[in-house]
């Protein structure tokens, strides 16, 4: 009985075209940043604000970027986590070689280098589709990891190749602690959500899913198949970019190109599975998913006071991650945001039948 919009009337286009038109909708967002901004850092503890929600934003923000371009513009990638490299290397790149240069200014420079090398693979998607466009890009996963390793200067002739992360600074602000952190990432990652979720709403986003739909109609109609494909590998590679320059440099304190193989780029591919494709919400629902199932497996293995061993856990979460995208993809495509949208439609109308 309470989540309804009857009485709520739209009186202009603003209002009509809002991102959250129902009332309900906006004071639990407003609720959410609240809770989010002001009293997890707060009450959280380290481990749960280090170990838990900071992973679970940077790896939110790489599965949205990698939605973006699969979800919306229909692009088949294999490679989010070569991206995520070359934001990180990037961005280190930028700090060591331009003394004095902003830590805001640096993330996006690192972010702008990955959107360039995002183009650069993303050009075969004007020839090929599906299968092949994925080869494509998981080529590019193996040649920028090579590149990495390979050559020094991306390391600053590191002889181990793994590298400590600069100190990070915003407005003399000298960001140390897992609160501040935490904080740190979260505000970018909210801007950059909002920012998508204008995008998809937007002519752009449009022409997004016109391409993804049905490229040949959307030619036809007027649609830049060229601008729009690569606008897509751009902005997701950015997005990516960025989320690997705070992986790097916020949670792991390294950048080091092991830290983006070709596992990283598997596990944001399942997220977005999971968690809905062509969908906001399910970049965040699947990130969830892939970082509170081995803390819940865990958490069983020590309920049976080691009667179950960790290798048998671990093997239990791959048994999941396969299973639970045939699932998906055989009862519910759109996986789970599409669940919770039946859930809220359901509960729109309840107690009426639907």
């Amino acid at each position: 009985m309470i989540y309804r919009e009857a009485g709520q009337f739209k009186i202009n286009y603003q209002s009509d075209s809002a991102i959250l038109p129902i009332v309900q909708d906006r004071m639990f967002m407003i609720g959410l940043m609240v809770v989010s901004f002001l009293v997890i850092p707060v009450l959280g503890s380290d481990y749960f604000l280090a170990g838990i929600l900071t992973p679970f934003l940077i790896l939110s923000l790489a599965a949205l970027g990698l939605n973006i371009l699969t979800g919306y513009a229909g692009q088949l990638s294999l490679g989010s986590a070569a991206f995520m490299a070359v934001g990180a290397f990037a961005t280190y790149n930028f700090m060591i070689r331009i003394p004095g240069i902003p830590l805001l200014l640096a993330l996006v420079l690192g972010g702008l280098m990955a959107a360039l090398v995002g183009i650069l693979f993303g050009l075969p998607s004007l020839r090929i589709k599906g299968f092949y466009l994925a080869v494509a890009t998981l080529a590019a996963q193996f040649f920028i990891e090579w590149a990495l390793t390979k050559f020094g200067w991306f390391t600053n002739y590191s002889s181990s190749g793994v590298i400590s992360a600069p100190e990070m600074q915003v407005f003399g602000i000298v960001i140390d602690s897992a609160a501040k952190k935490y904080l740190f990432t979260l505000a970018i990652v909210a801007l950059l959500t909002l920012a998508a979720k204008n995008m998809v709403r937007s002519s752009l986003g449009r022409s997004w899913m016109a391409v993804r739909d049905m490229d040949v109609a959307a030619e036809v109609i007027g649609i830049p198949i060229l601008k729009t494909k690569l606008l897509a590998f751009a902005i997701s590679s950015f997005y990516c970019g960025i989320a690997g320059a705070l992986w790097a440099f916020v949670l792991l304190g390294t950048v080091d190109p092991q830290a983006f193989d070709l596992h990283r780029s598997f596990q944001v591919l399942f997220m977005i599975i999971v968690g809905g494709v062509g969908s906001i919400l399910g970049s965040y629902l699947g990130a969830a998913f892939i970082v509170l199932l081995p803390i819940v497996l865990n958490l069983i293995g020590q309920l049976f006071h080691g009667a179950i061993s960790t290798q048998f856990l671990s093997n239990m979460e791959m048994m999941l991650f396969g299973g639970l995208i045939i699932f998906f993809l055989i009862v519910e495509p759109l996986g789970l945001a599409r669940l919770w949208q039946i859930a809220k439609e359901k509960l729109r109308m309840w107690p009426f039948p639907h």
